[in-house]
């Protein structure tokens, strides 16, 4: 008897903070040197500014793809010796350039938001295996996009390298237009998705 049950891995990286551009200084108006071009990471993730010193009163633009392939650009208002975090999962980045003079060094990276795709079409998910991290977090479940309505959320916990295998229904949860996780590499270690 065969099955027609699939299944998905997803294991992204946490956060690094110099991943897409070294920290460096950046002239008036010039472009971040990225540390490989374009950038791609493990999984679409919002991007990550940091700023030694006060870029409040300047933006970044941010060119690339978004999670689905689509060109995207957006501007991020720059932080006070801080960190400034993209709105868009970005699956590849072209360039990321200031609109301003910036005040200190700068450098770009990842976030630990993570938009992984179960599968891009109709499915039902069946069931899933959850290997937490020291963090307790929430795991949501959306159909169609990151935006997209929530199908279901988990909760891990906090207990490094436990795992979990909880129940779904018989039927399995549908997602109409797609099955996809939005969730923080900090929460979970590794997840497989059992679907149909």
């Amino acid at each position: 008897m065969s099955s027609d049950i699939q299944s998905t891995f997803i294991d992204a990286a946490v956060a690094s903070a110099a991943a897409v551009s070294t920290s460096a200084a950046v002239g008036n108006n010039a472009a971040l040197t990225l540390t490989t071009s374009p950038y791609v990471p493990d999984f679409p993730r919002k991007i990550t500014i940091t700023s030694a010193g006060n870029d409040s009163g300047i933006s970044f633009t941010v060119v690339g793809l978004n999670e689905n392939g689509a060109a995207v650009t957006e501007a991020v208002t720059g932080a006070n010796s801080g960190v400034a975090t993209t709105a868009n999962y970005y699956s590849s980045v072209t360039s990321i350039t200031a609109v301003g003079d910036p005040a200190a060094n700068v450098s770009a990276g990842t976030g630990n938001e993570v938009f992984a795709t179960i599968f891009a079409g109709r499915m039902r998910l069946q069931g899933l295996y959850a290997v937490n991290t020291a963090s307790a977090g929430t795991i949501t479940f959306r159909d169609t996009s990151p935006t997209g309505a929530i199908r279901m959320q988990f909760a891990t916990v906090g207990s490094a390298t436990s795992s979990e295998y909880p129940d779904v229904p018989d039927d399995g949860i549908l997602f109409v237009g797609g099955g996809f996780l939005d969730y923080s590499a900090a929460n979970m270690s590794s997840i497989t998705l059992f679907y149909c």
